[in-house]
């Protein structure tokens, strides 16, 4: 859908607000996806938020994104953007363009945190700004 942006989130983001408030925040994936679509209303675009525990599943979700000619991705890929061989190929394999989001900066946590698997293939990353960070991809989707 044109003018639509995927919002793909990974595995444990299903309980954000509840899981670790102290890194995650307190807003819960649901809050997230409101400020989305209110912010998205006012620019014209559309929200299709997601979250799966698993793997397949997000790489899927990058080929729909493509099939269906969306704007943007915002991916918060969780644990996985840090095993994840299959989504990076997923990212690189298309062309709509992706930002990798974390709502905590991964560089200032466990060292197995340091490295991206999506980064590299990613138009863009933003980390360690909370909920705000997914804004702010949303912005930098809708403004190209």
């Amino acid at each position: 859908m044109a003018g639509t942006i995927y919002v793909l989130n990974g595995p444990n983001l299903n309980l954000l607000g509840t899981r670790e408030p102290e890194i995650y925040g307190s807003q819960t994936l649901d809050d997230i996806a409101a400020l989305l679509d209110d912010r998205a209303r006012e620019m014209g675009l559309a929200i299709e938020l997601r979250q799966s525990n698993h793997e397949g599943h997000l790489v899927d979700w990058l080929h729909e994104a493509q099939a269906e000619g969306a704007a943007g991705v915002i991916l918060n890929a969780g644990a996985l953007t840090h095993t994840s061989v299959a989504l990076h190929d997923a990212v690189k394999a298309i062309q709509t363009p992706v930002i990798e989001v974390h709502l905590s900066n991964p560089h200032a946590r466990e060292a197995f945190r340091h490295h991206s698997f999506i980064s590299a293939v990613a138009r863009g990353v933003i980390c360690g700004l909370g909920a705000r960070g997914y804004l702010l991809a949303l912005e930098a989707l809708a403004h190209g």
